[in-house]
């Protein structure tokens, strides 16, 4: 029996200990998820809650077919979605099945450490100027992670798209860096 399988098991027959635990240990996937989606700070605290709420009533419909994680971060995806369409916030439509070659962002190692903690902190800004899809996916990803077939799980797109929408966050944010440095020097 794995610790999400216990850690849920625990959780349906009321212990509470094991409640808190759950939290603590998807309480920074749940603001990840949602935190790239909605920017108001209060709405976000509030769906995290309701994420959690929801969690506690639906654990014993988990199915353990994927990972206690991935159910968790479908919830919060799907929270912070149905968030935006009631304030009827747009997310941008983007278009799906073109073919592209994975490319991954150079790693850079900048010989400071305060050069290469500015330009992470910089990094995270520009990541926020992206469409809310990308944010999701980069965030997924690289924050938490998940692998393409979790992330499609927990955000209902197909393995295509997320491997798509990682394709261009990545570029579009390496071209972000690249204009941001250039107006630095």
């Amino acid at each position: 029996m794995s610790n999400d399988t216990a850690l849920a098991s625990q959780v349906v027959q009321g212990n509470r200990h094991a409640f808190e635990l759950l939290i603590r240990k998807h309480q920074r996937l749940v603001t990840h998820m949602i935190g790239r989606l909605v920017d108001n700070r209060e709405d976000l605290e509030e769906i995290c809650q309701d994420v959690f709420l929801k969690v506690y009533e639906k654990i014993s419909d988990f199915n353990h077919q994927s990972k206690l994680s991935t159910w968790i971060a479908t919830i919060a995806y799907r929270h912070a979605i149905n968030h935006l369409r009631k304030k009827r916030i747009e997310i941008a439509d983007l278009p799906e099945g073109e073919e592209f070659e994975e490319q991954f962002l150079a790693d850079s190692t900048p010989e400071d450490e305060v050069e290469n903690l500015e330009l992470e902190s910089i990094t995270l800004k520009l990541i926020e100027k992206l469409p809310a899809q990308y944010r999701v996916v980069l965030t997924l990803y690289h924050l938490e992670d998940m692998n393409y077939i979790e992330i499609g799980e927990a955000t209902g797109m197909p393995e295509g798209t997320v491997k798509n929408y990682l394709f261009r966050a990545r570029k579009l944010l390496k071209e972000k860096v690249k204009i941001y440095m250039a107006q630095e020097v």
